[in-house]
């Protein structure tokens, strides 16, 4: 049963509950009709259950009631007044046998928590079957019952990856892992783990996307890459009435993985963008899509063939020391596999284990057919020295080549299998995960006829959906400004004539620009960002005049007085998730790094309050700043917030392709 609304439903589904009194037709959505739960206002008018809509626009891009052309990114929450209104509906508890009160739609949650007699027994009960030893021999369990979870049946269309209960595929169940955080795993205050064995379901799909025109923009915005925490390049934003929107496939929080067949999942920024940008009547994308929390995993028979088996030991310093290791399980193999090794973790700086290495033991105990909740265990009651087996298909690499060819120093290691050498990670550059740019402030003074234009478009202002300082677009060849030639595109502008800039609207700072350009003399104080990477040339070719926009990597290097914080505030169940995983943070070989939010599970809250993005940064948590933790720091103080959490964040336009 479901701890929200006491009644079974799938996962993913909305809740159920018995009304007292019927409810008014204005308050039923039109798609399950039901009342409304999180309700969506269209465009047109209409209002819909947050999940019937996003359910319906899957597969249709019109309105439900008079099909008038829609996409699910018109559409928005419903005023508060309205929340409220379906808030206060009179339910009824659904253990009416042993409990029938009544109370508002939105305190059901809480009374079947802390008051109702039903619930109390519902769950005694359910405590009792999943530890029936502990009842002793007056209590057997029930012939032939067994808590393994059934095989997950997963859409087909590409491999389907199924993650293990940590949420974010995290092998330490319930301690902070580097880089994520825990959205599956969540215990009651009675200890107990109701949705035990929920799974991350997420999917590899490769997607064809055509255009008529060759040159046109694809639609969507990126952040990410091997030189910024995020690590691999993810989709931010998929714009309106684009080749991605007509196309339908790719959403938000998609990690693209290669682009015509050239791997980018270990690229930088800039090259991801190249790769992106460049012209073509098709293009071959494969995507990783994360499609929310399953409650059964897939098991199926393994195949070994040309692979060679590796022995790795890790050493923690103590029990608690996580390993940095996301694991997950394949509909197509069985058995465990490693999907990612978190920058910084004892995993990566060891070098000896892959991505898609299968673990074939743990401390001499058999996980061929073994579960990452299994594996979790494991590691997690491990005191120091954890010893893996693993199946490894020839020629792998282990890890990025760098500029300066090092390797790692950790001893060699052999197969088990007649000796073969096993490849070395090399060691990570110390510039990655740091922020790329930095910047220098300058002063512009110039004489000039009154007449005469200063020559600059510009974009931004703080009335910006991102809230951005503003920047310039270009400099055109006609004003003085280009014949000074000290500003240039992407200089953000901090002030002309001591008039300040940096906390205007568009409109203002145009009007400032154009009042003081009629003066004899100009002083412009401006801030110039400079990279440590040059971008690529391909980056200036396709981003002339008016709809030039600077690369999301190129804001990271602003400082903090010109970021625009904003709070989100994210609410939840008592055994949901927030629904994000985070990377970033203090290390001691890096120094302090942002935060950054890296995904968002569907079917979440962070999902469905719509606010946050994946390459958000995180500056406050409650109110405490964030700057100078470490992952393992903040990511308690985000689990120790049971119901409600306030995360203030800067939130980057990501690089649009």
């Amino acid at each position: 049963l479901c701890c929200e609304c006491g009644q079974a439903h799938p996962l993913l589904d909305n809740h159920l509950y018995n009304f007292q009194d019927e409810v008014d037709d204005e308050l039923i959505c039109h798609i399950c009709l039901q009342p409304l739960l999180q309700p969506m206002d269209t465009p047109c008018g209409h209002t819909y259950c947050f999940k019937c809509l996003e359910n319906f626009m899957q597969e249709y891009s019109f309105c439900p009631m008079d099909r008038k052309k829609l996409s699910f990114q018109q559409c928005h929450r419903s005023s508060l007044l309205v929340r409220n209104l379906l808030d206060k509906l009179i339910v009824l508890c659904p253990f009416k046998a042993e409990c029938q009160q009544s109370m508002q739609r939105c305190e059901l949650e809480a009374h079947l928590q802390n008051r109702c007699p039903g619930f109390k027994k519902y769950k005694s009960e359910l405590q009792r079957k999943k530890n029936p030893i502990s009842r002793g021999k007056e209590d057997p369990p029930a012939r032939g019952e067994t808590n393994t979870p059934k095989d997950a049946e997963v859409p087909g269309g590409g491999s389907s990856l199924v993650a293990e209960s940590s949420g974010a595929a995290v092998v330490s169940l319930g301690t902070a892992e580097p880089g994520l955080v825990n959205p599956a795993f969540e215990e009651t205050e009675e200890g107990e783990n109701l949705p035990q064995r929920t799974s991350l379901v997420a999917e590899t799909t490769t997607i064809e996307i055509h255009r008529e025109d060759p040159e046109e923009e694809l639609g969507m915005r990126i952040v990410g890459g091997k030189d910024t925490p995020l690590g691999n390049i993810v989709v931010q934003e998929v714009l309106r009435d684009s080749v991605i929107a007509a196309d339908g496939r790719i959403a938000p929080g998609d990690h693209i993985l290669e682009v015509n067949g050239v791997n980018i999942s270990s690229v930088t920024h800039c090259q991801a963008v190249s790769f992106l940008r460049h012209p073509g009547p098709v293009l071959h994308l494969m995507v990783l899509q994360e499609k929310g929390f399953s409650s059964r995993t897939a098991q199926q028979d393994p195949g070994s063939t040309n692979r060679e088996v590796i022995h790795v030991t890790l050493v923690k310093r103590d029990r608690s020391e996580p390993l940095g290791i996301k694991l997950i399980r394949k509909t197509d193999e069985a058995g465990i596999f490693i999907l990612d090794l978190l920058e910084g973790g004892l995993a990566a700086k060891n070098g000896k284990l892959s991505r898609n290495d299968r673990v074939l033991s743990i401390n001499g105990q058999d996980l061929r057919q073994g579960t990452p909740e299994a594996a979790a265990q494991i590691i997690q009651t491990t005191e120091s020295r954890v010893n893996f087996v693993i199946l490894r298909q020839p020629g792998v690499q282990l890890g990025e080549p760098m500029e300066d060819g090092s390797t790692s120093n950790s001893s060699s290691s052999s197969s088990s299998n007649g000796g073969s050498p096993v490849h070395h990670r090399r060691r990570p550059d110390q510039n990655h995960y740091r922020r790329k740019s930095s910047y220098q402030k300058k002063t512009v003074a110039i004489k000039k006829e009154p007449k005469e234009s200063l020559g600059i478009t510009i974009g931004g202002g703080r009335d910006n959906k991102n809230k951005l300082p503003i920047y310039v677009t270009s400099v055109q060849p006609i004003g003085c400004l280009f014949r000074d030639g000290r500003i240039k595109r992407g200089d953000v502008l901090l002030s002309i004539n001591g008039i300040d800039l940096t906390h205007l609207n568009y409109y203002e700072a145009v009007s400032a620009l154009k009042s003081n350009a009629a003066s004899h003399s100009v002083t412009l104080k401006a801030l110039e960002i400079l990279s440590l990477n040059s971008p690529e040339p391909s980056l200036d070719i396709r981003e002339q005049g008016f709809s030039w926009s600077p690369l999301w990597i190129t804001w990271l290097g602003l400082p903090s007085y010109l970021h625009f914080c904003q709070d989100v505030v994210l609410s939840k169940g008592n055994l949901e998730s927030w629904g994000f995983s985070i990377v970033g943070g203090f290390e001691e070989s890096k120094g302090n790094q942002p935060f950054f939010i890296k995904t968002i599970v569907p079917g979440t809250p962070a999902f469905r309050d719509r606010k946050l993005k994946c390459g958000d940064e995180i500056v406050a948590v409650n109110g405490v700043p964030a700057v100078g933790m470490s992952n393992s720091e903040l990511i308690p103080m985000l689990k120790e917030q049971r119901n409600r959490v306030t995360l203030t964040v800067v939130s980057w336009p990501g690089s649009l392709v």
